[in-house]
C-alpha cells in the first residue's frame, strides 16, 4: 500500500487532466480501486501506453499496490505496457479467423509494413498485435486499425489500407 511521502512523490507524474478524469470515475464507484481499469485506459488514452512510472502513480492514487495494478493491467490485453505505434493493428487469431486465413493476413501485413506480431514499424506509425477475438466471427477474418474494425479482410484490403511495400503515403 502506498502512503504518505511515497504517494505524494508519485502522483505528480499524472497530469491534472488525467487525475481529474480518474477522480470522476472514482466518484461513482464504491471504492477507489474499482476504478483501476478505467484509470489505466485514461492514462493510455493520453500517453499511448502505460509506463511503469505511470502504473505506480495510478496505483498510489487508487490506494492500491503497484503489483495489484500490474496484475490487472497485464490481464487485459488492450492495456499496453510498452510503447506502441500511433495506430495499433489488432489481428484476430481466434478459431474463426484462423480458419478463414488470419495467418495469410499476417503475412500480407509483414510484406506491406515489414513487421511481425509484437513489432512496430520503423517510423513508429503501426504496431501489430494479436487479439483472441474481436466479436465478429461471422465476418472473419477481421482486424482493427485504431478504432476501426475491418471485416472479411483480404490481402487486397491490406494493400489498400497500407499501400504497396515501400510506398510512402501522401
Amino acid at each position: 500500500m502506498w502512503t504518505g511521502e511515497a504517494m505524494s512523490n508519485l502522483i505528480p507524474t499524472l497530469s491534472a487532466q488525467e487525475l481529474a478524469a480518474i477522480d470522476a470515475e472514482i466518484d461513482h464507484l464504491p471504492y477507489r480501486a474499482a476504478a483501476a481499469i478505467d484509470a489505466l485506459k485514461i492514462v493510455q488514452a493520453h500517453r499511448g501506453w502505460v509506463s511503469d512510472d505511470s502504473l505506480r502513480a495510478i496505483a498510489a492514487h487508487l490506494q492500491m499496490s503497484a503489483d495489484e495494478l500490474e496484475g490487472i493491467a497485464t490481464f487485459y490485453n488492450l492495456i499496453y505496457r510498452r510503447p506502441v505505434g500511433e495506430q495499433v493493428i489488432l489481428l484476430c487469431n481466434s478459431i474463426s479467423c484462423w480458419i478463414k486465413g488470419c495467418d495469410k493476413l499476417q503475412q500480407h501485413i509483414r510484406e506491406q509494413l515489414g513487421v511481425g506480431i509484437g513489432e512496430t514499424t520503423a517510423d513508429e506509425r503501426f504496431t501489430l498485435l494479436p487479439v483472441t477475438c474481436l466479436g465478429a466471427c461471422d465476418k472473419a477474418p477481421v482486424m482493427m486499425v485504431g478504432e476501426q474494425l475491418y471485416e472479411n479482410v483480404s490481402g487486397e484490403h491490406v494493400q489498400e489500407l497500407f499501400g504497396k511495400p515501400g510506398q510512402e503515403e501522401t
